[in-house]
């Protein structure tokens, strides 16, 4: 089966791809107990969770990761979106920070029409994944920027972007800025399927890139080449510190408080090792953690 996108390559797309994938870096590293309880983990909320939800431990901790994972995930993603369009045509990603700021700028000499009527030849972007992340005083600072660039190019209209929009659209954007509700007719709000396809003129760009995305993401994945999959041992390493705390491998809500309540009253009198100092241990739980039954580490 062929390529089916018109607009970027085959091999740009995959480097692409690959690009945003090792721009998750540590987040691929695998989660032992010490990465899983870097915060200090809340015992009490896992043990809710388990039993309200009737999930395994396996669930429970799996969610845990992820939710970990995912919550420095959303830059990258943002990565994946904007980057994307330094391999289509008439589109230009400046480095961050550089030339006013812009995520995107999209010029066209034959003309790039509005839905109010107007003609224009450049578009700055400013890009968002989720259309709720900006707060009001977030939205006024980037609306006054839009208002000065068109201030500098009367051949402009700006956009604000949205991955995740509310629905598809491209409509003037209405905010306030000191106290004021403001709109001009360049400067609006768009939808990323609106925008897929006013740059490459194909209505359901958006959805054809969206409908390849999987399999290539699969391809690079299971490609290898220096892409590492996560190999968690939390559960284990969860079993080996109830083995030692509680007697039981299988007991693994006393491994969970351990881990947040280590120093607390009766928990700390549940170390095998009682003479612990008290800033040791955690220490010696991950300690614990990283023997099995057998005593090796």
């Amino acid at each position: 089966m062929g390529w089916s996108l018109k607009f970027i390559s085959e091999e740009d797309f995959t480097r692409h791809v690959r690009a945003t994938i090792e721009k998750y870096g540590e987040k691929l590293e695998s989660f032992d107990v010490k990465r899983f309880n870097k915060n200090i983990i809340d015992p009490v909320k896992l043990i809710f969770d388990k039993t309200v939800y009737r999930s395994t431990w396996g669930e429970i901790v799996g969610n845990e990761i992820f939710r970990q994972r995912d919550k420095a995930n959303n830059n990258d993603i943002g990565y994946f979106h904007q980057r994307i369009f330094q391999y289509m045509v008439n589109c230009h990603v400046p480095d961050n920070g550089k030339e006013g700021g812009w995520d995107i700028i999209y010029r066209n000499e034959n003309g790039i029409p509005l839905p109010d009527g107007d003609v224009v030849h450049n578009i700055y972007v400013e890009m968002k994944n989720k259309h709720n992340t900006m707060n009001s005083a977030s939205e006024g600072k980037t609306y006054i920027k839009m208002q000065n660039q068109l201030l500098k190019d009367d051949d402009c209209a700006c956009f604000l972007v949205e991955a995740i929009a509310k629905k598809s659209q491209d409509i003037k954007w209405e905010t306030t800025v000191d106290r004021s509700k403001v709109s001009h007719r360049r400067i609006r709000r768009v939808s990323l399927d609106r925008f897929y396809a006013l740059v490459t003129g194909e209505e359901d760009a958006f959805y054809r890139m969206c409908m390849v995305l999987p399999g290539v993401i699969e391809g690079v994945v299971n490609g290898g080449e220096g892409i590492r999959i996560p190999e968690d041992t939390v559960l284990r390493e969860l079993g080996n510190i109830a083995a030692k705390v509680g007697g039981d491998p299988a007991s693994l809500e006393m491994a969970a408080y351990m881990l947040g309540f280590h120093t607390y009253r009766g928990f700390k009198d549940c170390l095998p090792d009682p003479d612990v100092p008290e800033d040791a241990v955690l220490k010696k739980l991950y300690e614990y953690a990283g023997k099995g039954m057998s005593g090796r580490i």
